[in-house]
Order: structure tokens, then sequence, then C-alpha cells
């Protein structure tokens, strides 16, 4: 399990003790999806929220913000219930429109949440997420000597004892705070991003207010002009439960560390390297990345990497993020894909998603029922992902996903299948019949949506599918059981023989009524010369199916002796083509049965 993050400085040798990349590493034993998710989830399970440190000299320089702040709260209440008064959402609809001046009004506290919203699809529709957006331009800056002061608050060190140098102008500026260059004592170049001082304090003050007053204004009823409208209540709910991680920095430092020591453990793809003696909950501490986003190709060819090389490494990397690992980059823009050294390295895991084993299955049918035409299947996969409500009539879900395999029914293999685009689409035919989808699934279809931009703008030559198709193809051989099938197949032979054992009865039934006079039997013989065919064709498969499961089960009892020669394996080779003979025999005669039923 990845080491935790380090919660007192003295724990620092640890950290300087561990072997080089590449040296003294043993392979991570395999484990599944669910294992990887409890253990990323572990990491954050002991993080509780503790008061901020008020040093002196911060206190001295928050003084007017907290006098400020106390004196609003007074009257925060009467002031908050106003403003949503005064937005008319409760009769037309929460519109995204609405939402973005209703947090604007509320104050500087909502329009920082509504920038940190703004990111998260798998929460709000998209057309919030798009309006939300322009919450992020003109970000104000902190006071340098405010970020020195909460960084030696947080440490309870002076910035000279942690730092040789120190950029007091942030590299970025952000919603809940920004990021700074900095080189540690011993040589090390880093990068720390330190919180926004008292957010955190009134962002939760504020919540508890909200909850309180939005019963008040009642519940809003859907927007006429056909834009999306949400719940308040709801939305109030989703903004608290989401700032809440993205107010703890120790929960991305987890996020970083999961990756680096998990996903990203074979070292063809990397990212920083978390300091955990200066990462706390308002700070986080990381080397630094020298090197420029895969946006800016020419300065790539500059330094002397192949975009497509580049390209390669970030798909294949993303793509066993979600098929292996099941635990993903949720925002993979290419601001958050850097390169350095000719190495890619993946940045900012303050958003990431996971995808179950249950939703990769799900999935998987979905795929194999639209290649098949078989839309039960492929409702099975979409009732799997999502959670049906009394709107959903499956029956209509299954006329929409004929209408969808019409539109795939000349694909002929996954290479054919623009993955995304189906994704999404499913998402529209979930939405039309009321199944209500996790939010995980919805932040890996904008994931995919977004790693498919940075591929077409990097290296449009490199096929996006044709990557996730050979993964998929791995995938079900991996799921592949010869047991299980060669179960499933004796099963349907021990069915047929039973049919074929009642034969004899059925026929001495019906003679036998015959002759009491209790049947009769109008018989037009038109064709029977056909029909007499089929039916000697039908009794000679069944008897090569019965022969073929005669020799399948004596080759499974010459396995248990040790009749020579033997395979590399230690079984009897004789067994063995036995074994193959029967198992040949019954597929071949199935499959003549099945081709003459359609």
């Amino acid at each position: 399990m990845a080491n935790k993050i380090l919660k007192n400085p003295s724990e620092t040798e640890k950290v300087v003790q561990t072997p080089p990349e590449g040296e003294g590493q043993q392979p991570s034993p395999v484990r599944s999806k669910d294992e990887l998710q409890r253990e990323l989830s572990a990491m954050k399970a002991d993080f509780t929220h503790t008061p901020m440190k008020m040093t002196p000299e911060l206190e001295k320089l928050l003084a007017s913000d907290i006098k400020a702040e106390g004196k609003k709260e007074k009257k925060r209440g009467a002031q908050m219930l106003g403003v949503l008064a005064n937005h008319n959402f409760y009769a037309n609809g929460l519109t995204p429109e609405e939402l973005r001046t209703t947090l604007e009004d509320l104050g500087p506290t909502y329009v920082k949440i509504g920038q940190i919203m703004s990111s998260r699809v798998d929460l709000l529709p998209e057309s919030f997420c798009r309006e939300l957006e322009k919450l992020r331009q003109n970000v104000k800056e902190l006071d340098p000597a405010i970020v020195r002061a909460v960084i030696e608050a947080e440490t309870g060190k002076k910035i000279d004892e942690i730092y040789s140098e120190f950029r007091d102008k942030p590299i970025g500026s952000a919603s809940i705070g920004q990021v700074h260059y900095g080189v540690l004592r011993d040589g090390t170049r880093v990068v720390t991003k330190v919180q926004r001082p008292l957010i955190q304090e009134m962002m939760e003050k504020d919540f508890e207010l909200l909850k309180k007053l939005a019963p008040m204004v009642g519940g809003v009823a859907p927007a006429e002009d056909g834009e999306d409208a949400m719940d308040l209540v709801t939305i109030i709910n989703e903004f608290e439960k989401v700032t809440k991680e993205e107010l703890d920095f120790r929960i991305e430092a987890a996020n970083t560390k999961f990756f680096r020591d998990v996903v990203l453990e074979d070292g063809t793809v990397t990212c920083p390297r978390v300091i955990d003696e200066l990462t706390t909950e308002r700070i986080f501490t990381m080397t630094y990345v020298d090197g420029c986003s895969v946006s800016k190709k020419d300065r790539l060819a500059e330094n002397g990497t192949d975009p497509l090389t580049a390209g390669r490494d970030i798909l294949e990397s993303y793509v066993h993020q979600v098929f292996d690992v099941g635990i993903f980059h949720a925002d993979p823009h290419q601001g958050n894909i850097m390169v350095s050294g000719g190495k890619v390295h993946w940045i900012d895991f303050g958003m990431v998603g996971e995808i179950t084993e249950g939703d990769m299955n799900a999935l998987m049918d979905l795929v194999v029922g639209l290649l098949k035409g078989d839309t039960e299947e492929m409702a099975n996969g979409v009732m799997a992902i999502g959670t049906g409500s009394a709107g959903t009539d499956r029956n209509k879900l299954k006329e929409d996903l004929e209408a969808l395999y019409s539109k795939y029914m000349n694909v002929n293999s996954l290479n054919d299948i623009d993955f995304s685009g189906l994704l999404g689409e499913v998402c529209d035919l979930a939405d039309k019949h009321h199944i209500i989808l996790p939010g995980r699934y919805t932040m890996l279809v904008r994931s995919f949506l977004t790693i498919e931009g940075v591929m077409e703008q990097l290296c449009p030559e490199l096929n996006l599918f044709e990557v996730i198709s050979d993964k998929l193809m791995d995938r079900m051989k991996k799921s592949f059981s010869l047991e299980k099938e060669i179960l499933s197949l004796g099963q349907g032979v021990l069915d047929v023989g039973k049919k074929v054992s009642r034969i004899p009865q059925l026929i001495a039934d019906t003679l036998s009524d015959l002759m009491k006079g209790r049947m009769k039997i109008n018989l037009e013989l038109t064709g029977y010369q056909e029909l007499t065919k089929e039916l000697e064709n039908m009794i000679h498969d069944v008897i090569l199916v019965l022969v073929g499961c005669v020799l399948f089960s004596g080759g499974c009892r010459l396995c248990q002796t040790e009749i020579q020669p033997l395979t590399p394996n230690g079984m009897p080779l004789i067994a063995l083509i036995i074994l193959m003979a029967g198992l040949s025999l019954i597929i071949f005669a199935l499959k003549r049965i099945f081709r003459k039923k359609k």
C-alpha cells in the first residue's frame, strides 16, 4: 500500500531512505479493482478537519478580513434570503444563467463554490458547468505576505528554513488557492499550493445557513425554455460534499501518491512526488515538473519529443487507468499533461474518477450486445450501469436500443466503434428513460471526451478507438472461462438428451390415444421428402453431440491416469487428443443445429 502522508516532520527520514525509481523495487502483487479502490479510500479515511492555525503575524494580516466577516455574519441570513427571493427561479426553474447570477449576488464565498463546481460535470449538467466557468475569470491573487504566513503557520518553520528560493509571484491562481515555485534547502525544485485563509470556515458557516434557508424558498419547477433545471436543495448538498473534498489538500496529495506508487508504477509515464513534510490540510507541496504542456507541439519538437510517441504513452496510460485499475485522472485536459525530459507527466489529481468491476462488466455487455445485435443484452448493460425508476419502460428502452443498433449495424469490429460517442448516446438514452446513472459513469464519459480532444490536437493519426478496442478484447479474453463454457455446453447437451429420451414415451402415448379413439389426425403430406431429410439430419447431429459427450467424458477420465507419452504439463497425450476430438465434435454438431434453427 502506498505510504500515508506524513503527519510530522520526524518521519522525513523514511522518505529520504526510499530507493530511487527502478532500484530495489519489487513488483506489486496483482489486485482487483475493488481492492485498489478500497486501498485509495483507506488512505483518505483518517483525514479529519482541524481549525486553521493562526499565528500572531497571520492574525494581524487577516484582522480586517476577520472583522468584516464578523459584521457580515450578523446580517448574513437576511441578506441571503433577500438574494434568493429576488431570483425568481422557484417559479421559472433554476437555469444555468440564474444559478451563476445568484452565486455572484450571494458574494465571494459562493463565487468560489461556483468556480469549484464548474469542473464537476459528474454532478451538474454540462450546461450548468459551462455557465459557471465564467466565474473563473479575474481571480484575485493573494497578498504574498499572507501566502508566506500560511506556510509558516502550517509547517511551524520560517520560509527561509524551508526554501532556499521562494517566488512570491504565483504560477497560477484559482478559486481556493494558488501555486508558487520554490527550491528546498536540499536543492529539490518544488511547487507549493497554498489555500486562501478563512475560506474553509466561511464556507462551512454559509452552507449551514443555506441549508436552513433553502426550504423557505420552496421547490423548483422545470424551465419552460428547455434549459436544464435542478432543485436548489440538491445543488446545495452537492456543493457541500464536493467543496469539503476540494478544501482538504491531503486528499489531492493522497491521490497523487496513489497514482505514482500504484497506477504509474512501471515508470513509463509518471507524476510529481509528494513532499510529505510540507503537505497539510491547507498546503500541498510536490516536485516541480520542468517541462511543457502537450498543447505546445512546437516546443515538444524542439525538445526532441515525438508527439506520436508521447500521444501513445498518454493514451496507453489512460486506458490502463480506466480498464485495468479502475481509478483514473478525471480531468485529463492538455494543461494537466506535461512532458519533461521526453517523459509524460500527469499533474493535478484534484479530481479522480473511479469505475467498478461491475460497471466495466456492464459496459462489456453493452458493447457485445451491440456487436451481436442483441437488444436484450444491451438493455441489461444499460440497466446494470444505472438505476431504473417508476418512469422506466424496458420495452421502450429496447426499441431505442434497436435504433442505436441500426446506426452501428455495419460495424464488424470494436475498432469501428466511436467509444466516447457510444457512451454519450447511452447517457442520452438513460436520461430519456429516467434511468439514473452514477456520477462515476458521467465522469468517465466526460474524461473520454477530454482525452479524445487531446489526441486530436497532439497526434490525430493515432487511433484512439483501436487502443480502446485492444484493451476491451484483452478483457474479453480474460473474462472467458473454458470451464464455464463447457458447463454451459454440457447443460445444453443434457437438455437435448432429455428431450430425445422422451420421444419414445410421447410416441407410445400418442399411439395409445389413437387406439382408444381419443385422438384424430388429419394428414396432408406435401413436401415430405424434405421434411424427412431434415429429420434425418437432426437425428444425425444429435447422435454426433452424444458421441462427442462420450469422448469428452472418456478423455476426462483418462486425464487421471499416467498413460505415456505425457504432455509438458503432465497430461496423457491420448487423453488430450480424445478431449479435443470430443469437444470439436460437440461444437461442430451444435453449430449445425443452431444454424438450421436460424
